[in-house]
């Protein structure tokens, strides 16, 4: 049930309201469509939608799974972005929606909506090719590239002569990102003014595929990209947009919103690692290949200032990996002390369950400025100015404007050195991390321990509207409507023009942290019939995971659970390591019967896991966070989704543990206002894994008896839609 307490005029848009709501009737436009099927949330959804934007508010809805969300924001976003000449941005989590929506729900809508409207995918402008770079790196080759990277420009250069749309997406089998660098448009590089280049190179009078893409873009109705390349945008523009955020005249709609913070934190940051440094002077000059922009002009003095810059940086990270390795043990020894107090540099450690080669730390939390001495922004500063001078005296424009984009970026890399050294960016928490396959490049962060005051002014304070739905958004679910029901509740909204407002507390924690408090919020549930379809089952007695029957407790009721279905299973954890552990041992006896048993991280990537699952109907999975959400794998594949552990974030990452701390020091309860909702969403995430259509059953077992147990185990119970229970 939708839970009405409060309503709001409708705006003077009554039109567009009637309009959508209309569309989405029995009969209505979109009932002439192939496989319409009438869904009175879908109906509300949009017809909420409509009237935000005429209103010029925010709305936060969630739409249960089943709901067809991306239809229902679609058509009212089309309909008024194309009466209002405004352009309608549509920012995702995941490839694969962006894909849905250009490839199927926006041609559809094309066929039947009563109006014409461009659309266009926004991809990050380094994805595509500029010609002029590639015809200028092809008769620089010798001095920029060693033989086999010639041979990979000579194969980016036949691939250009066939490319429709020259983006990186194109080819079949990605190109060196040595060689692709060189080639690709860049921001001080590729402008308007110099990039409609005719020659052999593109087509289409030979303009640049970037500045193509961008006059697709500017003229689009319908814009799509994804959340990191939104915050990526908002965060390097110098000014706010007047009436829009990322354009002019723009709104903005985020679905999978849910992913919206996390992203949003750590775009709004910084992070410079060892590889970024290393690969920013590679271009300028390789000492090894001798081969780079400086090569091109047969100079030698910043050839030395790279030389020794390349000696100061490697001598500057090692200095800070022997730092970190330092702090890492005293926070050890510390613990060991059950000491109750933090010394100054403390650190916080996050293992992960792979090799390391010993190393005892992924991320560690700083604590304190200078943490080791700068021996490489003052060497930075002496290759930019001696950069500068060649730019001066180029008289070659190309190759004056590729040594300007070298001198930004080092610039770029030198102020986030200086900013992390010196912990100089308010309510920030900071951080090393080691990354890339065999974790040896490490990288300096700075995230906003609190991103809601960021969005809060730059989205939620902008002069138009902001639109954010997910299937999970709040932390309390008010039960799916029967169907004669929902459609009173709409009567209802046509007759008062109101659009109804669920309990304050339902999506009360997603505002808050996204800073979202003025926005209209609603709940709309889901078309999915839950008493039928699932249930859930509850293991009673479980031994505490620090105990010794553990292990064997949780194989003996994964093995009932999966004999239950025979397979068809998901069985999430919340351990890396445990589940490999759990994987190991019971490996003989999924082989016994005859059930493969796929294991995360054990070498098979993730998507070809989940590829293998889908043509393997009676496999099983087991998976960690990543399975947990994004993950849709209707029919009988997947009947069986089993949680071995309540998923309670353990603040091991920084930026978890800064933000606890944040919670306690304003005198709040941080597992009340942090852990507990957190868990709850993740918790609803996982259980959603398994109702993905109206012809889906199955069963969702939970064995973490806390659920019982605990004064806040019915909180979790009472999240998901009403369903039969057994506790076994």
């Amino acid at each position: 049930m939708i839970s009405v307490i409060e309503s709001q005029p409708a705006g003077s848009g009554i039109d567009l309201v009637k309009q959508v709501g209309e569309i989405f009737s029995p009969n209505g436009l979109l009932s002439r469509s192939k496989n319409f099927e009438y869904r009175p949330q879908q109906q509300q959804m949009a017809v909420a939608v409509a009237r935000a934007l005429e209103a010029k508010e925010h709305l936060v809805v969630e739409a249960g799974t089943g709901v067809g969300k991306s239809i229902g924001y679609l058509v009212p976003a089309i309909l008024f972005a194309v009466a209002n000449r405004k352009k309608a941005v549509v920012s995702t989590h995941t490839i694969n929606l962006q894909e849905q929506l250009v490839e199927k729900d926006l041609p559809m809508l094309a066929k039947i909506l009563p109006v014409k409207f461009s659309f266009t995918m926004l991809k990050g402008r380094q994805n595509y090719l500029c010609t002029r770079r590639l015809h200028k790196a092809m008769q620089q080759a010798d001095s920029l590239f060693t033989s086999p990277e010639v041979e990979e420009l000579q194969r980016i250069y036949e691939w250009s002569k066939r490319t429709e749309d020259g983006s990186l997406s194109d080819f079949d089998l990605e190109p060196d990102p040595k060689v692709w660098a060189q080639v690709c448009s860049e921001r001080g590089i590729c402008s308007p003014k110099i990039c409609g280049y005719a020659s052999e190179f593109g087509k289409q009078n030979g303009i640049c595929f970037f500045q193509r893409a961008r006059s697709r873009i500017l003229s689009a109705d319908v814009l799509v990209l994804n959340h990191t390349l939104l915050f990526t945008l908002l965060g390097g523009m110098d000014e706010e947009m007047d009436g829009g955020i990322l354009f002019k005249n723009d709104f903005v709609i985020f679905d999978e919103a849910h992913n919206v913070e996390r992203v949003a934190s750590r775009h709004i940051g910084l992070s410079v690692s060892s590889g970024q440094l290393r690969f920013a002077l590679q271009r300028l000059w390789n000492p090894r290949t001798e081969k780079g922009v400086l090569a091109t002009l047969h100079r030698g003095a910043p050839v030395k200032l790279v030389a020794e810059l390349f000696e100061a940086t490697d001598k500057f990270f090692v200095e800070l990996e022997e730092a970190c390795e330092g702090l890492a043990r005293d926070n050890v020894a510390t613990r060991r002390q059950n000491s109750t107090e933090s010394p100054p540099s403390t650190v916080v450690l996050r293992r992960t369950g792979r090799p390391t080669d010993g190393r005892t730390w992924t991320e560690l939390r700083i604590r304190r400025p200078d943490l080791v001495r700068d021996n490489v922004t003052l060497p930075i500063q002496r290759l930019r100015e001696a950069v500068s001078e060649l730019i001066k005296s180029s008289e070659d424009t190309d190759t004056g404007q590729e040594l300007m984009e070298c001198n930004r970026r080092l610039s770029e890399l030198r102020e986030a050195v200086v900013v992390f050294l010196s912990q100089s960016a308010d309510q920030h928490v900071y951080w090393v991390e080691r990354t890339g396959k065999t974790q040896k490049n490490l990288a300096l962060n700075a995230a906003p321990i609190d991103v809601a005051e960021y969005l809060r002014h730059r989205l939620f304070g902008a002069d138009t509207s902001v639109v954010m739905t997910s299937a999970t958004l709040g932390t309390r679910v008010g039960q799916a409507s029967s169907l004669s029901q929902t459609k009173r509740e709409i009567a209802k909204e046509s007759e008062t023009g109101a659009t109804p407002v669920l309990r304050r507390d339902a999506l009360d924690y997603f505002v808050r942290k996204v800073g979202a408090e003025r926005a209209v919020q609603l709940q709309v549930g889901s078309p999915f019939d839950y008493e039928r379809q699932m249930k859930l089952f509850v293991v009673n007695k479980m031994p505490d995971p620090r105990e010794a029957g553990y292990h064997d407790a949780l194989i003996h009721w994964i093995e009932h659970f999966v004999k239950m279905t025979h397979g068809k299973a998901f069985v999430l954890y919340t351990n890396f390591k445990l589940m490999q552990e759990i994987g190991e041992r019971m490996q003989p006896w999924f082989d016994k019967l005859g059930i493969e048993c796929l294991v995360q991280g054990t070498g098979t990537p993730r998507s070809t896991m989940l590829e293998k699952f889908k043509a393997d109907v009676d496999s099983v999975l087991f998976g960690t966070d990543s399975f947990w959400q994004g993950v849709d794998v209707p029919g009988e594949a997947l009947s069986n989704v089993i949680i071995t552990r309540l998923p309670f974030a353990v603040p091991d990452h920084p930026l978890i543990e800064a933000r606890i701390e944040a919670i306690e020091a304003h005198g709040g309860n941080s597992f009340n206002e942090f852990s507990l909702p957190e868990a709850i969403l993740k918790f609803r995430q996982g259980v959603g894994r398994l109702i993905r259509a109206k012809t889906d059953s199955g069963i969702v077992v939970v064995l973490d008896n806390r659920v019982l147990t605990k004064r806040y185990g019915q909180l979790f119970l009472d999240a998901l839609p009403q369903c039969p229970v057994e506790i076994v």
